[in-house]
């Protein structure tokens, strides 16, 4: 082997025509394909003498990976990280909410260092705030399918299937897909339904996705690799040539994420059909047909394939997930927040308050400072995530002032949880929906455990009949 290039330590070699580098961190030979008549693959090219006069630069679209400097606009014409032409349905911020930034503080102290006064109104505020919110998520009716499912994608299921969304001839938007799991289990639930299609949206690239196993010729699924905050869905093709109901799902989506998705569900989806009139064949061979066709049809029994009333977004069924992640410019409860004297810094606190409900504080012991021995690393980590690098802040939540214990500190994280999600349900009852929050699965599983369900308010021609 070259002097350059490192020494195996083991014996051995490289297989016939793969690179000769040895990868010290893998034990192991580079498996890259080497050029003919080189010894090495273009990554690890810069190891052998032969080759030391052509210089490797790192890549500017992407440093992960190297390039000849003299190749290099030969090379960011066909870059993988190059930026590709923008979709139909891409426009710019379409469900980004508000445009003016004014009202957004420029700077906030992080919540150690409030007084032990500004603290106490924050909370009193909140309180306030939360009195007259009925707690639907301690009602017994709600949360049934969860004691029958022991994982969180079954009980979704059940939800889904509850609230009557599973059947033929509608589109499925799973929004922060992944995977795409929860629309691989939909999928079998759905069995043989006809016309099923499912949009999965997800703004990363994914590895080892499911969506892509599914051979059942009714469905059709679809990747988007797309931000929420830009996404138009009555641009994509098969929604605007089927016009097809669409139920909007998601499995832990991140807090302003869901803000954006029930925007781009509710005003950017469900008013294009209003704003233009719009309506699907089906719904206009109904509405053509005299009251004495529809009586005859429906002694006859055909009248189950007549679709009742028909709108846009036929329902919404998301598991709520990160509220410190939440952003008030993208927060569709803002006139819910403002009618309760509550702005944006307010906003800003209690969103930051939230992680208190799952940050995984112990009732254990206190040191001298008045931060617990066992407090979990997890919080610290899902903290450093966000914006403005507050991150240490929460972690040393305990020695704020008045040293509140640590059960108040949770019931005060879940209010503020509370608040933010009445906001969403608000926005949606607005919208002419009828929300609802509701656990769906037990603590011990996910500490995250509510979930945000909406169904049009206008009733079927079934429920007037009623």
């Amino acid at each position: 082997m070259a002097a350059s290039a490192p020494t195996p330590p083991a014996p051995g070699s490289s297989a016939e025509g793969r690179c000769g580098y040895y990868v010290a961190k893998k034990r192991r030979f580079c498996r890259m394909v080497a050029a003919a008549g080189k010894r090495f693959c273009g990554e690890h090219a810069g190891g052998a003498e032969e080759e030391n006069a052509r210089k490797r630069i790192l890549c500017p679209l992407d440093p992960k990976h190297t390039v000849y400097e003299d190749q290099l606009a030969k090379h960011l014409k066909k870059c993988n990280s190059r930026e590709k032409p923008k979709p139909d349905f891409f426009i710019q911020d379409i469900n980004a909410g508000l445009k003016d930034e004014t009202e957004i503080p420029e700077q906030l102290v992080p919540i150690s260092s409030l007084t032990e006064e500004q603290l106490e109104n924050l909370i009193k505020k909140l309180k306030r705030a939360s009195e007259a919110l009925h707690d639907a998520l301690n009602d017994p009716k709600n949360g049934d399918s969860a004691t029958k499912h022991l994982k969180q994608q079954a009980s979704i299921l059940g939800n889904i299937e509850k609230l009557k969304l599973l059947g033929p001839r509608r589109c499925f938007v799973e929004f922060g897909a992944g995977k795409g799991k929860l629309s691989h289990w939909v999928d079998i639930a759905l069995k043989d339904a006809e016309k099923v299609h499912f949009i999965l949206v997800e703004k990363v690239t994914t590895r080892f996705k499911v969506d892509g196993k599914h051979k059942r010729k009714d469905s059709v699924f679809e990747r988007l690799q797309i931000d929420i905050q830009h996404l138009c869905l009555n641009k994509i093709p098969v929604l605007s040539r089927e016009k097809l109901p669409v139920v909007g799902i998601g499995k832990h989506l991140c807090g302003a994420a869901t803000d954006l998705a029930l925007r781009c569900l509710v005003e950017t989806y469900g008013a294009s059909f209003e704003e233009r009139n719009e309506e699907p064949s089906a719904k206009r061979m109904k509405n053509n047909k005299t009251d004495e066709e529809m009586n005859t049809m429906a002694q006859e029994g055909s009248g189950n394939n007549i679709p009742e009333k028909w709108t846009p977004v036929a329902g919404i069924v998301i598991a709520l997930c990160c509220h410190h992640r939440c952003d008030w410019r993208h927060y569709v409860g803002r006139d819910y927040f403002r009618a309760r004297g509550l702005g944006a810094v307010e906003f800003h606190y209690f969103q930051r308050m939230s992680s208190w409900a799952t940050c995984g504080m112990r009732d254990t012991s206190v040191d001298a400072s008045g931060v617990p021995t066992g407090q979990d690393d997890q919080s610290d980590n899902s903290e450093d995530n966000d914006d403005g690098g507050h991150g240490a802040t929460d972690g040393h939540a305990d020695s704020l002032p008045g040293c509140l214990p640590v059960e108040e500190k949770k019931k005060i994280g879940h209010l503020c949880k509370l608040l933010i999600d009445q906001g969403r349900v608000e926005y949606l009852r607005g919208q002419g929906f009828r929300p609802a929050l509701q656990y769906y699965t037990d603590p011990a599983v996910s500490l995250e455990n509510v979930l945000l369900t909406a169904l049009p308010s206008q009733p079927s021609s079934a429920e007037a009949t009623a």
